[in-house]
């Protein structure tokens, strides 16, 4: 970098880009991509720190003292800052102005340690005049919000690593406990308890059609000789009355409608007319945003904050995490402007709307998320610009914008009352119409809705005839209706980040991190649009209220982030607080003092649920199950039943239950005998998918029920006392096309007889075989193999087919797969980067560095910061290691992380796995590894020839040039 340049730093590549562009050549800028430093893990720490730092990173005697270290992915970044500050004149630091950006600023301070003059620059756009304005008006550091930040990352390591282990001894390994998805599980957990203990209530009305001056609208009935009728919610949960109201059978329902019927009239009692208007909505928040493009958009929360991002890092809206519902002059005037041009003078008030934050912290309360600039660009302008997800949530938010700022709506609502006699009875029917005498901001957005809208919201949308009371009006089609009260419906991510945002827990910006932590970690599953708690937590839910009950508490949760921005406001010092959140004071019990007096924690009591008297809801390490006693014989072992994964809790009622108990039990089913061997071939569904055996004759311990072909279960048969173990007896995995009720015994023959020889190869004389493996049908001819479309192929294929297909370039005729994704070009290698779908699944690409997207994420998630940082750290970690080789380790110095270390427990995981899977050879395994060696291997040979090319032509040119 040319000296008397200014280093400015921001988070992300695709702001790097921009922010380059509208500052010109006396600025160089580039991208920390996210924190440079975290808590160190305990493997990082030096032997010197390991007693004060060792158990959290976090010196809990010292004042609270974090140990930081440079993440092993970030070292090449941070020279790269190095590098290029030794010829800048001046720093500005441009990340993000909240807790986080504001952390992230501090710590690029503290590790760059710069000796030229540094300043704090803040931007809510990318717009050239924001980026410009911003460069004029600099502050410093704000290290109150620095504080807070620690303070919260410091809390969620003492809540996590303290609370978690508890869960992994007494629950599940892998579990994790945090301040804010614990609180977020419990609402989960707590709606389906409401759904599970509610008590269904049945109530009858009557609808009927009315019609006066030519125009029919439908009516309800209301009131039977001046009781009211029951509606849904006269009703509480366990299904009873919460006050005096008539409730019909249907045996009454079906007489007054009959009654109504055959009167064939009423009269109009009453005619009321209200007006009424309604105001428009704020503009969008971080968190009004993700409900609404849950609602609308169908969009997850994280989803939506992925494309909210693209978005701003490419100057399209204002910056996305924010609380804050006021807009600046400029956005007031530009909105107000495009309602006029757009719906007419009359669109807008006089006076512009200000809405107020409703957020504590001045600090983190940015301005509205709202389309960038001074003059807002609309949603057709920019379709061009950005991809389907993007248009559909900018549209959303110009939209909401606009109507911020537009009229009220204005309307008038009218309501008939009738009377009539049916049966001896005087009964009411009412119907309501509204109007709307002016759309105002209805015109331009309205609110999408949590719930589904019922039949009487429908109904008061209608139209209603001009009546007057004493009006005679015919009355026809009258029907009894029956109801049944329902529950409340489940949280979608939606509803859940607008209940999280109502009890003041977490921030808007983590809801999204938070919902997918929530669902990684087999909390819930998504059904539709709904979170759908499992077993699993409702035994974390238990263990957390009956051990850790402030912790879990709504209230108590809250208070902590009111106490994380009191600190941001410096109102509150940072170590006073985190000692007594961790050792406790006069007004609360401290962390420390729960956990060491937790005593005995019942494992079976926490995984366990009463479903009925005999049959108890159990989760055990395989998922949940019911264990059934035997009332006769209360000493007998219980009886296992699977409860099917799909099954909601709410929905393993009593009756389910004893469903389950009844049905036949699935044993392993008998297909016949080997004519060759005289072997008896037998169906099961195992652990790993369903699968045919070969097992010995049935002995006369054995007895096979003949009318249902299960093999009943055998006597104990005495040890052999020999060392050498049986032979393993011969299985076969089924097809994906197979099913275990329908499998006959030819066709286990047929797989258990795989491998298949096709032939023997004319040239070469080796043998060709067609079997099927962890990744699908394949062809094998020593170590060549070549995959199959098909696993009917399998039996189907021929020699001369097969001699075609090994004819064929091995890679070169595979058809390439489209990139799912594509993005700008990496940083690093100045190559293009896609998402692609792979053998192995979805994997990130820069054409030189190949990263497989994790289990849990999908990939419509992975945005261009989330693809460079994986690349990135991808290459610092270098070439994998060869196995039977251990890396030599780096030695340890004080604040930086050494060499990471191999996850032994997660790869002797995998080994076990491996090989429990019978039909996955070593040979074949082999063969894979070949596979893909000779993949790099090719493509290291294009990326050699196309680099010599590269350098012959530069000399060419050079040569031509200097002749």
């Amino acid at each position: 970098m040319a000296a008397g340049k200014k280093l400015v730093i921001v988070e992300s590549p695709t702001k790097m880009r921009s922010i380059q562009g509208y500052l010109g050549d006396g600025y160089e800028v580039l991208s920390s991509v996210g924190h440079i430093r975290d808590l160190a893990d305990k493997k990082d720490i030096p032997a010197d720190d390991k007693k004060a730092y060792g158990k959290y990173s976090i010196d809990v005697e010292n004042d609270f003292d974090p140990y930081y270290v440079v993440s092993d992915r970030k070292t090449k970044t941070v020279a790269e800052l190095r590098r290029a500050l030794k010829n800048a004149d001046e720093v500005l630091l441009a990340t993000d102005e909240d807790r986080e950006g504001e952390a992230i600023a501090w710590h690029l301070l503290e590790t760059l340690k710069p000796k030229v003059p540094v300043k704090r620059m803040v931007f809510h756009e990318i717009t050239k005049d924001a980026i410009q304005s911003a460069v004029g008006n600099t502050r410093e550091l704000d290290l109150a919000l620095v504080d807070a930040q620690e303070t919260r990352r410091i809390l969620d390591r003492l809540y996590g690593w303290d609370v978690s282990p508890v869960l992994w001894y007494k629950v599940k390994s892998g579990l994790s406990a945090g301040r804010v998805q614990s609180a977020a599980t419990r609402m989960i957990v707590e709606r389906e308890r409401e759904r599970m203990a509610f008590v269904s209530a049945e109530y009858w009305d009557v609808e009927a059609m009315a019609s006066a001056t030519g125009q029919a609208f439908s009516t309800r009935l209301v009131r039977v000789d001046g009781g009211q009728l029951a509606r849904g919610t006269d009703f509480d949960d366990t299904g009873k009355l919460k006050k005096a109201v008539v409730v019909l059978s249907e045996q009454q329902a079906n007489a007054l409608a009959a009654a109504v019927e055959a009167a064939g009239a009423a009269t109009v009692s009453r005619v009321e007319a209200k007006p009424g208007t309604r105001s428009p909505y704020a503009p969008f928040t971080t968190s009004t945003m993700q409900q609404e493009a849950g609602r609308k958009l169908s969009m997850s929360a994280k989803h939506a904050m992925g494309v909210a991002q693209r978005l701003y890092e490419k100057g399209y809206i204002t910056y996305m995490r924010t609380d804050s519902v006021a807009l600046s002059t400029q956005a007031i005037q530009a909105a107000r402007s495009q309602a006029v041009a757009l719906y007419g003078d009359g669109a807008v008030p006089l006076k512009p709307r200000v809405y107020k934050s409703k957020s504590k912290n001045a600090q983190e309360a940015h301005e509205a998320i709202r389309p960038s600039g001074d003059t807002f660009r609309t949603p057709s302008s920019v379709a061009s610009g950005l991809d389907r997800d993007e248009q559909r949530l900018y549209d959303l938010i110009w939209k909401r914008t606009v109507a911020s700022q537009m009229a009220d709506a204005k309307y008038e609502t009218t309501t008939v009352t009738l009377e009539a006699a049916a049966d001896g009875q005087k009964v009411e029917f009412t119907a309501s119409g509204t109007v709307y005498t002016f759309r105002g901001f209805l015109e331009a957005y309205e609110e999408g809705r949590d719930e589904k809208r019922n039949s009487q919201d429908k109904a008061d949308d209608q139209s209603l005839p001009a009546v007057a009371v004493g009006d005679e009006v015919a009355m026809s089609d009258a029907v009894a209706k029956g109801h049944r009260t329902t529950p409340k419906p489940r949280y979608t991510e939606a509803s859940l980040v607008k209940a999280l945002e109502e009890h003041g827990i977490g921030r808007p910006s983590t809801f999204a991190s938070t919902i997918g932590t929530v669902i990684d970690r087999g909390y819930a599953t998504k059904r539709g649009q709904a979170l759908v708690p499992t077993w699993l937590a409702f035994s974390v839910v238990r263990l957390l209220e009956q051990h850790f009950a402030d912790l879990i508490d709504y209230d108590f949760t809250a208070a902590l982030e009111d106490d994380l921005d009191a600190i941001a406001r410096g109102e509150q010092n940072r170590v006073e607080w985190l000692r007594s959140f961790y050792y406790g004071s006069d007004s609360q019990v401290g962390l420390r003092q729960v956990v060491d007096n937790l005593g005995e924690i019942d494992a079976r009591a926490l995984n366990s649920t009463r479903i009925t008297d005999t049959a108890t809801l159990r989760f055990g390490k395989y998922g949940p199950y019911l264990e059934v006693a035997d009332p006769a014989n209360p000493e007998a072992k219980p009886r296992i039943v699977n409860v099917p994964e799909d099954l909601a809790p709410d929905e393993l009622t009593a009756e389910k239950a004893q469903e389950l108990i009844d049905a036949p039990v699935a044993g392993d089913r008998v297909l016949g005998e080997n004519p060759e061997n005289g072997k008896i071939i037998v169906v099961k569904d195992g652990r790993f998918g369903p699968y045919v055996q070969e097992s010995d004759p049935v002995s006369d311990d054995d007895a096979v029920d003949t009318a249902t072909g299960e093999v009943a279960d055998a006597k104990p048969k005495k040890k052999s006392a020999k060392k050498d173990a049986a032979p393993k007896p011969r299985t076969a995995s089924l097809f994906r096309s197979m099913s275990v009720d329908t499998v006959d015994l030819a066709t286990a023959l047929q797989l258990l007889s795989l491998p298949r020889v096709v032939g023997a190869d004319p040239e070469s004389g080796d043998e060709i075989t067609a079997q099927n493996g962890r990744f699908g049908p394949y062809l094998k001819k020593g170590t060549d193999s070549r995959s199959l479309e098909s696993e009917s192929q399998i039996f189907d294929i021929t020699l001369e087919q097969a001699l075609e297909l090994y004819a064929q370039p091995k890679y070169g005729a595979r058809k390439a797969s489209s990139a799912l994704k594509e993005f700008d070009a990496d940083p690093v290698s100045g190559k293009p980067i896609r998402v692609r779908d792979g053998r192995f699944g979805p994997y990130v690409t820069d054409g030189e560095t190949n990263v497989t997207i994790p289990r849990g994420q999908t990939p419509d998630e992975i945005t261009y910061e989330i693809a460079v940082q994986m690349l990135a750290d991808k290459r610092a970690k270098g070439p994998a290691a060869k196995r039977g080789k251990k890396a030599p380790a780096k030695k340890s110095t004080a604040k930086k992380a050494p060499a990471k270390k191999t996850a032994a427990k997660a790869s002797a995981k995998r080994r076990t796995e491996r090989a429990e899977r019978d039909e996955v050879t070593d040979a074949e395994r082999r063969t894979e590894r070949a596979e893909r060696d000779e993949v790099k291997a090719a493509a290291r040979s294009a990326a050699a020839k196309k680099a010599a090319a590269t350098r012959a032509a530069n000399a060419a040119a050079k040569a031509k040039a200097s002749s």
